[in-house]
């Protein structure tokens, strides 16, 4: 049964907006954030989907709301939760509080290291390397998001946790399910849900079969299999298949979103080309500036009553953070809704906060700035092969992105 929300006696409780603000228009930030981060940074929202929620718009509270350990996710798999999408989303780990998210995480985080990522950039660069190779034996026009964007990550991800590459297009479709929320019927969710945790099954059964294969996915089984309390068999193949997903999902719509931002802001573009050295710092801004999200998602929940942005949150409500208001606020980053890929001071929220903070964000920042730097540097001459009103946006995804990218150079 689902529990309802606690009583707000005592409190005066502004009506909910209907939320998102507005359709997605490509990668604009609706401008009614920043008038909220001005007059009412905490404001009662109605998603789709789900019960009435805060939501934080200032970059200290969305801190806050994502870091603080008065709220959390757990809750929200016995509640209403609010959301874009008809079903809850399937979220894994992001359903979890301490203890239990600790125990999982701590089995994937030592992949995601620093070092460990470090020691991937070689590989990597030979991907997009041979990728842009072939796009360019093709020649022009040609699709980025075909021929880089999405082969580079997907190879990267494959390589370290041990899918093989051939099997890409099923799991790249089947992946859909997890950014879904309109684009699909709900059937077809289920379906490709069951299909992606059926092949991680059977990806499972032959590391047990061939225990010596040195891969993240073998790491996973062996640490299962030594010490079933460390995660149960559902966890572990729910594990295996949402790294699989989200470790290439985001960034194959990330790097023609850098792209496009990029070729709207010439200066800029002339700027990194002629100082490539300016790539870590370019893609830092680029995940500031660039709002993936179509809307706030992954409500936390308050354990206690909380005052957020002057407002009491009573324990039991679900408050949401917008990483892209919280990454315009101009107090704490200067002209914030200008691109700026010398920005020295740049704190941004675009991998989360606190505990649910993207355990591969150190992979999606190489892949990223291998992607750029290998496109500015090899296609100096790199532009849009369409006019802008022919390219084509994602819909119903929880994330913005372009479906095609058609490009000369």
């Amino acid at each position: 049964m689902t529990e309802s929300a606690p009583t707000t006696e005592s409190r005066t409780v502004p009506p909910a907006r209907a939320y998102p603000f507005s359709v997605p228009d490509r990668l604009v930030v609706d401008p009614t954030y920043g008038q909220l981060r001005e007059s009412e940074p905490m404001t009662r929202v109605q998603l789709p989907y789900g019960e009435e929620a805060w939501l934080a718009t200032r970059y200290e509270d969305v801190r806050t709301v994502l870091g603080d350990v008065r709220f959390g996710r757990a809750p929200a798999v016995q509640r209403d939760e609010p959301r874009l999408t008809p079903r809850q989303q399937y979220s894994g780990m992001l359903t979890m509080d301490p203890p239990d998210h600790t125990r999982l995480r701590r089995l994937v985080a030592k992949a995601f290291t620093a070092r460990r990522v470090e020691a991937l950039r070689p590989r990597t660069q030979e991907i997009a390397d041979t990728l842009v190779d072939d796009m360019v034996r093709l020649g022009p026009p040609a699709d980025l998001v075909e021929h880089v964007a999405t082969p580079l990550p997907i190879q990267v991800i494959c390589e370290l946790l041990g899918v093989p590459y051939s099997d890409r297009d099923r799991f790249h479709t089947w992946s859909e399910a997890i950014v879904s929320t309109t684009s699909l019927p709900m059937e077809t969710i289920q379906e490709y849900l069951n299909n992606l945790w059926g092949y991680i099954g059977d990806l499972v059964a032959e590391r047990r079969r061939e225990p010596g294969i040195d891969d993240l996915l073998g790491a996973l089984v062996r640490a299962r299999d030594e010490n079933e309390d460390r995660l149960s068999e559902t966890e572990l193949v729910e594990l295996a298949g949402g790294l699989l997903a989200a470790g290439h999902e985001t960034t194959v719509t990330q790097i023609p979103n850098f792209v496009y931002v990029l070729l709207h802001n010439p200066d800029q573009l002339a700027r990194l080309r002629a100082d490539p050295s300016l790539v870590p710092a370019a893609v830092e801004e680029l995940l500031r500036y660039v709002p993936l999200g179509v809307g706030s998602s992954f409500a936390r929940y308050a354990k206690e009553d909380v005052e957020v942005g002057g407002v009491l949150v009573r324990a039991g409500e679900p408050v949401l953070g917008s990483l892209s208001s919280a990454n315009r606020d101009a107090t704490v980053f200067a002209d914030p809704d200008r691109l700026d890929l010398g920005r020295e001071q740049n704190p941004h929220l675009g991998f989360g906060h606190g505990v649910h903070h993207c355990v591969g964000a150190q992979l999606a920042r190489m892949e990223l700035q291998v992607a750029v730097a290998t496109l500015v540097t090899r296609l100096p001459g790199l532009r849009l092969a369409v006019p802008e009103e022919e390219l084509q946006w994602k819909r119903g995804m929880l994330v913005r992105g372009l479906l095609g990218m058609p490009v000369a150079w």
